[in-house]
C-alpha cells in the first residue's frame, strides 16, 4: 500500500482526502491511500514520515513556508514561489514543488479580459506567494493587504479609492471559511461593482460573505474549489512520474 496524505494545522475539513479517495476509486488503484495528519509543529514531520511511511504528500496552512528547511531539493517553480504544497518522498529524500500557483493560474485565467490590469491580494501567507507568481507569470500588476508591515497597503489604510483603481481582489486568508463563515476581509465592500473580479480561495461555503458581497454589487466572483481540484491533480502527475 502507497501512503499519501496532507499535513497542517488544521486539517479535520481538508478537501483532499475525500477527493483522492474518488479519484482512486475513478483510476481503479487500489494500493493507494491518502490521509490528513494533524500536524502541530513542523517538526514532527520526521517521525510522522518513519512511521506512515509516506510517498508523496500535500502542506497546508500553516507549513507551506516552515516546511522549507526540512526538504532536500524545491523545484524552480517552489523556490521562486517560497512556499510549498506538494513534497515527493524518493530514496530518502523530501522534493518540494508547488502547485498552487498552477491551480489559481488555470481557473482564473479564462476570467482574465483586457479591463482587469491591477490586483489587490489579501493576505501575505503561502498561499498567497502563489497568486504573486501566477499574476507575474499573466503580466498583471498586483498589490499586498495586510494587519502587518509587509504589504504595500493595510486595511486600515485601503480606501474606496484603492479598491477602484484594483479591478481584481483576491481573498487568500481563511476568512469566512467553514465553520467561521461570518468571517470577512474589512475592506469597504461598497467600492465593488461591475468593474470587479472577485476570487476567492475559500472553497466551503461556496459563496463566502466576502464573494456575497461582491456579487450583490455586480462583480464576477469564483471560489477556490476548482484551484484546490487543479493543484490536486497536479500533486498527482508529479507522484505518478
Amino acid at each position: 500500500m502507497r501512503h499519501y496524505g496532507v499535513i497542517g494545522l488544521p486539517v479535520k475539513h481538508s478537501f483532499s482526502p475525500a477527493y483522492f479517495a474518488t479519484k482512486f476509486e475513478k483510476l481503479g488503484i487500489e494500493d493507494c491511500v491518502y490521509t490528513a495528519y494533524e500536524l502541530t509543529d513542523i517538526a514532527r514531520l520526521k517521525n510522522l514520515l518513519y512511521l506512515e511511511k509516506l510517498v508523496g504528500f500535500n502542506v497546508t496552512i500553516p507549513f507551506k513556508q516552515t516546511i522549507i528547511p526540512y526538504l532536500d531539493y524545491l523545484s524552480e517553480a517552489a523556490a521562486k514561489i517560497n512556499a510549498v504544497n506538494t513534497v515527493t518522498v524518493r530514496d530518502g529524500k523530501l522534493y518540494g514543488d508547488n502547485t498552487d500557483f498552477m491551480g489559481f493560474d488555470r481557473s482564473i485565467r479564462r476570467l482574465i479580459t483586457t479591463r482587469y490590469a491591477k490586483a489587490l491580494i489579501f493576505g501575505t501567507g503561502g498561499s498567497s506567494l502563489a497568486v504573486k507568481y501566477a499574476l507575474s507569470q499573466m503580466g498583471l500588476h498586483f498589490a499586498s493587504v495586510s494587519r502587518g508591515n509587509n504589504a504595500e497597503f493595510s486595511y486600515e489604510t485601503l480606501t474606496p479609492e484603492d479598491i477602484a483603481q484594483h479591478h481584481i481582489l483576491i481573498n487568500t486568508t481563511p476568512l469566512g471559511m467553514n465553520p467561521q463563515i461570518a468571517g470577512a476581509v474589512p475592506i469597504a465592500f461598497d467600492a465593488i461593482g461591475t468593474q470587479h473580479l472577485c476570487y476567492d480561495l475559500v472553497y466551503t461555503p461556496s459563496e463566502t460573505v466576502f464573494l456575497s458581497k461582491a456579487k450583490a454589487n455586480g462583480a464576477v466572483i469564483k471560489n477556490g474549489l476548482e484551484m484546490l481540484e487543479i493543484q490536486a491533480d497536479k500533486s498527482w502527475d508529479i507522484w505518478s512520474v
